[in-house]
C-alpha cells in the first residue's frame, strides 16, 4: 500500500500530537508501507479512546481504504460495528462514507493537524457476551461506553455507577492489593459521573471506600473478563446503544427517535429513558425519507402497511438516520442467520484463544498461588525465625538479668552482712550508750534532786535575804532618819554653841590644846562633822542600795 502510518498509544483521548512525536524507524530498517512521498498526500490523524494513529494518504484514498488500514493496524476483525466520525466544514458531525474519497466528503482541511477522525462504534450488539468475539473489540466498546457514562451521555443509576467503577478499576489495576491501593489513589481517577457525585453528600474518600468494597470482590478476574462484566451491566442501561435524533411528529410535537439494535424507539422530549412507541425491525417494512420528511412503514396483520411520518430540521439528519437504520437492520438480520465462515473461524479462534488464556491464567494462578504459598511459608518461617531469635534474645536477656540479679543479690548479701555486722557493733554501742545514758540519767536525777534541793535552799536563802534586806532597809531608813535628826540636833547644838561662843571673850577661843584636853576633842568633833556633812548624801545612797 502506498501509505505510511504511525501508531501512538496514550493514556486518554487526545486530538493533538506534537510534530516531533512522529515515529522514525532506525537506520537500516524499512518502515512499513514506505514509499517516496508524493506532493498529493495529505495527513490524517485517527483517534481512538486509548490511542492515536497518524497516516499520510493519497488524495484518491477512499474512506474504506482508510478504515481497512486502521482495522489492520489495531488488529480488529469485527469491523461491522465501527465507523469514522468527523466534523465537516460546516461544523456538523458526520460518519465517513466508505465508498467515497476522503477528500470528497467535506473534510475540514483548515485544521493544522490535518484530517482528524474518531474511530468509534457506530452500531451496537444485542448481547455483548455472545456477539463480541475479539478481545480488542470488547476493549473498544468498553472504552467508548465508559466514556459515554462518565460524560453523562448515557444515564447510569448511582448503584450501577459504583459497580461499574469497580470493574473499571479491576480492568486497569488488576487484583486489589492493599499495599498498592493506598488511600486517596482512586480519588484522582475519573470513575463516577458528576451527576452521581452531586446527587449525594459524600466526600471523595467515602466514594473511594464504596468502590474499594466492590473492587476487592473481583479478585482473580482478568482485564478482558472485567471489561466484559462492565459491558454486561452497561447493556442493560436504558440509553445503551441508542442514537438519538430530534424530530417532530404530525402534531408538531418535538420528540426523539432512537435507533437501536432492535428497532426504532420514539421518546418524548423530557424522557429519553422510556420510549412511548417502539418499531421493532421485524415489523418495519420500509424506511425512507424525502427531504426533511422521514417515513416509517410498518406491517399490519392483513398485509397492509401503515406509514408514520416524522419531520426533521435538516435533510442531512434524515440521511444519517437512514444510514443508521440500514446498518442496524442488516446486523439484525445477520444475527438471525447462521454464522458465516469468517465469523465461525473468528469464534473458533476466540474460543481457542480464550481456552489458551484460561489455561495460562490457571497456570499463572497456580504458580501465583504456589508462589504466594511459598512466600507465605517463607514469611512464616522468617516470622518464626524472628520469633525464635526474639525468644533467644529474650532468654539471653533473662539470663543476663538473672546473672546480674544473682550478682546484685550477692552484693546485697555482702552489704547486708556488713550492715548486720555494723548494726551489731552499733547495737553494742547503743547498749553501751544506753548504759551510759542510764548512768547519766541516774546522775542527772541525783543532780536534779540536788539542784532542786539547792534551788529550794537558794529560794529560802533568797527569801531570807530579801527579808533581811527589807529589814536592813528599814533599819537603814530608821538610822538615816535618826542620823538626820541627830545632825539636825547637832546643827542646832553647834548653832547654839557658836552663839554661846560668840558671847564669850576672845581669849577663850585661842586656848592651847595641851592646856585643856576637852578642847581638842571639840576641835576634832568639829572637823569630823564638817567632813561628814559633805558625804551625807553619798552615805544615804549607799544605805538605800543595800
Amino acid at each position: 500500500h502506498n501509505t505510511t502510518f504511525l501508531v501512538k498509544t496514550v493514556q486518554k483521548k487526545c486530538l493533538k500530537v506534537d510534530s516531533e512525536s512522529i515515529w522514525a524507524p532506525p537506520s537500516g530498517m524499512m518502515a512499513p508501507f514506505r514509499r517516496k512521498k508524493s506532493n498529493k498526500e495529505f495527513p490524517v490523524k485517527v483517534c481512538t479512546y486509548d490511542s492515536e494513529l497518524e497516516f499520510h494518504l493519497e488524495h484518491r484514498a477512499t474512506g474504506g481504504f482508510l478504515f481497512d488500514l486502521i482495522c489492520r493496524t489495531i488488529g480488529l476483525r469485527e469491523t461491522w460495528y465501527f465507523g469514522l466520525r468527523y466534523v465537516d466544514k460546516k461544523g456538523y458531525k458526520s460518519w465517513l462514507k466508505m465508498d467515497k474519497k476522503v477528500l470528497d466528503q467535506h473534510i475540514n482541511l483548515s485544521n493544522p493537524e490535518g484530517c482528524v477522525f474518531m474511530f468509534m462504534a457506530k452500531f451496537f450488539p444485542e448481547n455483548v457476551q455472545e456477539e463480541l468475539v475479539q478481545e480488542v473489540t470488547q476493549h473498544m466498546f468498553f472504552l467508548q461506553i465508559k466514556e459515554a457514562i462518565l460524560s453523562m451521555e448515557v444515564y447510569c443509576p448511582p448503584e450501577a455507577s459504583v459497580l461499574l467503577a469497580s470493574y473499571a478499576v479491576q480492568a486497569k489495576y488488576g487484583d486489589y492489593d492493599e499495599a498498592v491501593c493506598k488511600p486517596g489513589m482512586l480519588i484522582s481517577e475519573n470513575l463516577l459521573p458528576q451527576r452521581v457525585i452531586d446527587q449525594y453528600q459524600m466526600t471523595p474518600q467515602m466514594w473511594e471506600e464504596r468502590i474499594k468494597t466492590w473492587y476487592a470482590d473481583h479478585r482473580g478476574m482478568s482485564r478482558d473478563e472485567a471489561e466484559m462484566e462492565y459491558l454486561k451491566i452497561a447493556q442493560d442501561l436504558d440509553m445503551f446503544g441508542v442514537n438519538y435524533f430530534p424530530i417532530t411528529n404530525k402534531k408538531n410535537t418535538e420528540v426523539y427517535v432512537g435507533v437501536t439494535a432492535l428497532g426504532l424507539n420514539i421518546y418524548t422530549k423530557e424522557n429519553k429513558l422510556t420510549p412511548m412507541t417502539t418499531f421493532p425491525w421485524n415489523e418495519i417494512r420500509n424506511i425512507s425519507f424525502d427531504g426533511k420528511k422521514f417515513f416509517v412503514k410498518t406491517n399490519e396483520e392483513k398485509g397492509n402497511s401503515v406509514a408514520t411520518t416524522f419531520y426533521s430540521e435538516k435533510a442531512r439528519t434524515n440521511k444519517e438516520l437512514l444510514d443508521l437504520c440500514v446498518g442496524n437492520h442488516e446486523l439484525y438480520m445477520k444475527r438471525r442467520k447462521p454464522d458465516t465462515m469468517e465469523i465461525q473461524q473468528m469464534k473458533a479462534q476466540a474460543k481457542e484463544e480464550k481456552h489458551r488464556r484460561h489455561i495460562e491464567r490457571n497456570k499463572l494462578a497456580r504458580e501465583k498461588q504456589l508462589r504466594e504459598e511459598a512466600e507465605q511459608e517463607r514469611a512464616n518461617m522468617e516470622k518464626r525465625l524472628m520469633q525464635l531469635q526474639e525468644d533467644m534474645a529474650a532468654a539471653n536477656e533473662m539470663l543476663r538479668r538473672s546473672e546480674e540479679a544473682a550478682e546484685l543479690l550477692a552484693e546485697k548479701n555482702r552489704v547486708a552482712e556488713e550492715e548486720a555486722l555494723l548494726l551489731s557493733h552499733k547495737a553494742l554501742e547503743v547498749e553501751q550508750e544506753i548504759s551510759r545514758m542510764r548512768l547519766t540519767a541516774r546522775k542527772t536525777e541525783e543532780e536534779k534532786n540536788y539542784l532542786e534541793r539547792k534551788t529550794q535552799e537558794a529560794e529560802l536563802l533568797t527569801a531570807r535575804m530579801i527579808e533581811e534586806s527589807r529589814k536592813r532597809a528599814m533599819e537603814a531608813d530608821k538610822l538615816k532618819n535618826e542620823l538626820i535628826h541627830a545632825r539636825v540636833a547637832e546643827k542646832e547644838a553647834k548653832e547654839k554653841l557658836l552663839n554661846f561662843l560668840s558671847r564669850t571673850s576672845t581669849e577663850s577661843i585661842f586656848i592651847t590644846p595641851s592646856s585643856s584636853p576637852e578642847t581638842p576633842a571639840l576641835g576634832e568633833s568639829n572637823t569630823y562633822d564638817l567632813l561628814a556633812d559633805g558625804d551625807m548624801d553619798q552615805l544615804s545612797l549607799e544605805i538605800e542600795k543595800e
